[in-house]
Protein backbone atom coordinates (compact mmCIF):
# COMPACT_ATOMS: atom_id res chain seq x y z
CA UNK A 1 0.00 0.00 0.00
CA UNK A 2 1.28 3.63 -0.90
CA UNK A 3 0.08 6.64 0.47
CA UNK A 4 -2.79 7.89 -2.22
CA UNK A 5 -4.89 11.24 -0.71
CA UNK A 6 -5.07 14.51 -1.79
CA UNK A 7 -3.03 16.75 0.15
CA UNK A 8 -4.05 20.28 1.65
CA UNK A 9 -7.33 20.37 1.48
CA UNK A 10 -9.76 19.42 4.12
CA UNK A 11 -11.76 15.83 3.19
CA UNK A 12 -14.65 14.53 5.00
CA UNK A 13 -14.18 11.18 6.17
CA UNK A 14 -17.06 8.65 6.98
CA UNK A 15 -14.72 5.94 7.98
CA UNK A 16 -11.46 5.36 9.47
CA UNK A 17 -10.08 1.72 8.35
CA UNK A 18 -6.71 1.94 9.43
CA UNK A 19 -4.96 -1.56 10.88
CA UNK A 20 -2.17 -2.07 12.96
CA UNK A 21 0.17 -4.52 11.26
CA UNK A 22 2.19 -6.78 13.70
CA UNK A 23 5.14 -6.53 11.65
CA UNK A 24 8.06 -4.44 12.15
CA UNK A 25 7.86 -1.41 9.95
CA UNK A 26 9.98 -1.32 6.93
CA UNK A 27 11.75 2.26 8.45
CA UNK A 28 12.94 0.87 11.80
CA UNK A 29 14.32 -2.61 10.40
CA UNK A 30 16.48 -0.57 7.81
CA UNK A 31 17.68 2.14 10.21
CA UNK A 32 18.50 0.41 13.65
CA UNK A 33 21.74 1.75 14.02
CA UNK A 34 20.76 5.57 13.35
CA UNK A 35 17.90 5.59 15.35
CA UNK A 36 20.35 4.52 18.61
CA UNK A 37 22.69 7.02 17.18
CA UNK A 38 20.37 9.49 17.40
CA UNK A 39 18.37 8.33 20.10
CA UNK A 40 21.58 8.85 22.32
CA UNK A 41 21.72 12.65 21.00
CA UNK A 42 17.67 13.43 22.02
CA UNK A 43 18.16 12.29 25.72
CA UNK A 44 21.32 13.88 26.28
CA UNK A 45 19.55 17.22 25.23
CA UNK A 46 16.31 16.76 26.89
CA UNK A 47 16.54 13.66 29.19
CA UNK A 48 12.78 13.73 30.33
CA UNK A 49 12.15 12.15 26.99
CA UNK A 50 10.80 8.27 26.89
CA UNK A 51 11.09 5.67 24.71
CA UNK A 52 7.43 4.42 24.50
CA UNK A 53 5.72 3.26 21.82
CA UNK A 54 3.49 5.09 19.10
CA UNK A 55 2.29 3.79 15.74
CA UNK A 56 3.67 4.77 12.39
CA UNK A 57 2.12 4.55 8.50
CA UNK A 58 3.60 2.48 5.67
CA UNK A 59 0.12 3.34 3.71
CA UNK A 60 -2.56 5.41 3.85
CA UNK A 61 -5.49 6.39 1.05
CA UNK A 62 -8.93 8.26 0.74
CA UNK A 63 -11.43 6.15 -0.94
CA UNK A 64 -15.07 6.95 -1.17
CA UNK A 65 -15.23 9.22 1.73
CA UNK A 66 -12.87 6.37 3.79
CA UNK A 67 -9.12 6.51 4.76
CA UNK A 68 -7.87 3.48 4.66
CA UNK A 69 -3.96 2.92 5.64
CA UNK A 70 -1.97 0.27 7.27
CA UNK A 71 0.43 1.08 10.65
CA UNK A 72 3.01 -0.42 12.84
CA UNK A 73 3.81 -0.31 16.40
CA UNK A 74 7.31 1.63 16.78
CA UNK A 75 9.59 3.01 19.61
CA UNK A 76 9.47 6.63 19.79
CA UNK A 77 12.82 6.74 19.17
CA UNK A 78 12.24 5.37 15.38
CA UNK A 79 9.63 7.78 15.36
CA UNK A 80 12.13 10.98 16.46
CA UNK A 81 14.77 9.77 13.72
CA UNK A 82 11.74 9.46 11.27
CA UNK A 83 10.63 13.28 11.63
CA UNK A 84 14.37 14.43 10.53
CA UNK A 85 14.67 11.79 7.69
CA UNK A 86 10.91 11.86 6.21
CA UNK A 87 11.42 12.44 2.66
CA UNK A 88 11.67 9.24 0.99
CA UNK A 89 11.10 7.17 3.73
CA UNK A 90 8.15 5.11 2.68
CA UNK A 91 6.40 6.29 6.43
CA UNK A 92 3.91 8.73 7.40
CA UNK A 93 2.39 10.21 10.24
CA UNK A 94 -1.11 10.68 11.11
CA UNK A 95 -2.69 11.79 14.81
CA UNK A 96 -5.90 12.67 15.67
CA UNK A 97 -7.65 15.67 17.51
CA UNK A 98 -10.73 16.21 19.29
CA UNK A 99 -12.19 19.93 17.84
CA UNK A 100 -13.42 21.11 21.59
CA UNK A 101 -15.55 23.75 20.92
CA UNK A 102 -17.35 25.70 23.96
CA UNK A 103 -20.71 26.92 24.54
CA UNK A 104 -19.97 29.89 22.99
CA UNK A 105 -18.45 28.66 19.51
CA UNK A 106 -14.52 29.44 20.38
CA UNK A 107 -12.27 26.78 20.12
CA UNK A 108 -9.62 25.30 23.45
CA UNK A 109 -6.58 23.93 22.37
CA UNK A 110 -3.31 23.27 24.62
CA UNK A 111 0.45 24.99 24.77
CA UNK A 112 2.66 22.06 25.45
CA UNK A 113 5.01 22.19 28.09
CA UNK A 114 8.74 23.16 28.03
CA UNK A 115 10.11 19.50 28.61
CA UNK A 116 8.35 18.49 25.61
CA UNK A 117 9.31 17.79 22.23
CA UNK A 118 6.52 20.07 20.97
CA UNK A 119 7.68 22.90 23.76
CA UNK A 120 5.81 26.19 23.07
CA UNK A 121 3.39 25.07 20.74
CA UNK A 122 -0.12 25.31 20.02
CA UNK A 123 -2.82 23.18 18.86
CA UNK A 124 -5.72 20.77 19.88
CA UNK A 125 -5.11 18.02 23.10
CA UNK A 126 -3.79 15.10 21.15
CA UNK A 127 -1.16 12.33 20.84
CA UNK A 128 0.28 10.17 18.33
CA UNK A 129 -1.84 6.88 17.96
CA UNK A 130 -0.56 3.77 20.38
CA UNK A 131 -1.42 0.16 19.99
CA UNK A 132 -3.77 0.39 22.92
CA UNK A 133 -5.60 2.47 20.64
CA UNK A 134 -6.59 -0.32 18.29
CA UNK A 135 -9.56 -2.95 19.08
CA UNK A 136 -8.73 -6.24 17.21
CA UNK A 137 -6.33 -4.54 14.85
CA UNK A 138 -8.58 -1.28 14.40
CA UNK A 139 -7.48 1.94 15.01
CA UNK A 140 -10.37 3.88 17.80
CA UNK A 141 -9.88 6.88 17.04
CA UNK A 142 -12.39 8.44 19.14
CA UNK A 143 -10.82 6.51 22.17
CA UNK A 144 -7.97 7.76 21.13
CA UNK A 145 -9.27 11.47 21.04
CA UNK A 146 -11.17 11.19 24.65
CA UNK A 147 -7.83 9.39 26.54
CA UNK A 148 -5.85 12.06 25.10
CA UNK A 149 -7.90 14.79 26.16
CA UNK A 150 -8.26 13.62 29.45
CA UNK A 151 -4.49 12.90 29.59
CA UNK A 152 -3.51 16.12 28.76
CA UNK A 153 -6.47 18.43 30.16
CA UNK A 154 -8.19 16.65 32.97
CA UNK A 155 -11.28 16.72 31.34
CA UNK A 156 -13.93 13.94 30.08
CA UNK A 157 -15.23 14.12 26.15
CA UNK A 158 -16.96 10.58 26.60
CA UNK A 159 -20.42 12.42 26.90
CA UNK A 160 -20.11 15.51 24.83
CA UNK A 161 -21.29 16.01 21.71
CA UNK A 162 -19.57 14.59 18.32
CA UNK A 163 -19.58 16.13 14.97
CA UNK A 164 -21.71 13.56 12.55
CA UNK A 165 -18.47 12.97 10.76
CA UNK A 166 -14.70 12.92 10.98
CA UNK A 167 -12.74 15.40 8.74
CA UNK A 168 -8.79 14.87 7.72
CA UNK A 169 -6.14 17.34 6.18
CA UNK A 170 -3.16 15.69 4.95
CA UNK A 171 0.01 17.85 4.34
CA UNK A 172 3.83 16.77 3.59
CA UNK A 173 4.14 16.91 7.37
CA UNK A 174 1.19 14.27 7.90
CA UNK A 175 -2.03 13.80 8.53
CA UNK A 176 -4.52 14.43 10.82
CA UNK A 177 -7.85 13.58 11.74
CA UNK A 178 -10.49 15.75 13.42
CA UNK A 179 -13.82 15.46 14.67
CA UNK A 180 -16.04 18.36 16.59
CA UNK A 181 -16.72 17.50 20.20
CA UNK A 182 -19.07 20.20 21.52
CA UNK A 183 -19.56 21.09 25.34
CA UNK A 184 -21.94 23.55 26.69
CA UNK A 185 -19.38 25.16 29.24
CA UNK A 186 -17.67 28.49 27.99
CA UNK A 187 -14.61 28.65 26.99
CA UNK A 188 -13.34 30.78 30.00
CA UNK A 189 -14.83 27.99 32.25
CA UNK A 190 -12.94 25.59 29.99
CA UNK A 191 -10.12 26.79 30.38
CA UNK A 192 -10.10 27.42 34.53
CA UNK A 193 -11.00 23.86 34.73
CA UNK A 194 -8.04 22.98 32.25
CA UNK A 195 -5.56 25.25 34.63
CA UNK A 196 -7.04 23.58 37.56
CA UNK A 197 -5.85 20.31 36.29
CA UNK A 198 -2.72 21.22 35.12
CA UNK A 199 -1.53 22.79 38.74
CA UNK A 200 -2.25 19.59 40.55
CA UNK A 201 -0.21 17.73 38.17
CA UNK A 202 3.34 16.74 39.52
CA UNK A 203 4.78 17.24 35.80
CA UNK A 204 1.77 18.36 33.77
CA UNK A 205 2.58 17.94 29.83
CA UNK A 206 0.88 21.15 28.56
CA UNK A 207 1.62 24.72 30.09
CA UNK A 208 -1.85 25.65 30.04
CA UNK A 209 -4.68 26.21 27.55
CA UNK A 210 -5.39 28.68 24.80
CA UNK A 211 -8.70 30.56 23.66
CA UNK A 212 -9.02 31.27 20.29
CA UNK A 213 -11.89 32.65 19.40
CA UNK A 214 -12.20 33.75 15.63
CA UNK A 215 -10.38 32.68 12.46
CA UNK A 216 -8.22 35.78 12.84
CA UNK A 217 -6.85 35.06 16.74
CA UNK A 218 -3.94 33.05 15.93
CA UNK A 219 -1.81 32.94 18.92
CA UNK A 220 2.08 32.48 18.82
CA UNK A 221 3.47 28.72 18.46
CA UNK A 222 0.24 27.50 16.66
CA UNK A 223 1.14 24.83 14.50
CA UNK A 224 1.13 25.01 10.62
CA UNK A 225 -1.91 22.75 10.85
CA UNK A 226 -3.78 24.58 12.94
CA UNK A 227 -4.77 27.54 10.73
CA UNK A 228 -6.68 25.41 8.25
CA UNK A 229 -8.78 23.52 10.78
CA UNK A 230 -9.52 26.65 12.57
CA UNK A 231 -10.81 28.87 9.48
CA UNK A 232 -12.62 25.63 8.39
CA UNK A 233 -14.47 25.57 12.07
CA UNK A 234 -15.36 29.35 11.91
CA UNK A 235 -16.45 29.29 7.59
CA UNK A 236 -13.98 30.88 6.53
CA UNK A 237 -13.21 28.19 3.95
CA UNK A 238 -16.68 28.44 2.75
Amino acid sequence: MSFDLPRNVILPVDAVDVRLDPGPHPFARSNAEAIADNWRQEIAANPALFDGTVVLLSGLAYRDGRLVGRCHAVNYSTFLLWRKRRENSGAEHAYAHAMLVAGDNALVAIRMGSHTVNAGRVYFAAGSFEPIDFCDGLVDVDFNMIREVGEETGLDLSTAERGQRYHALSTAHGTVIFRRYRVAETADELAGRISAFVATEADPEIEGPVIIRSADDLPDGLMAHMKPLIEWHFGRDR
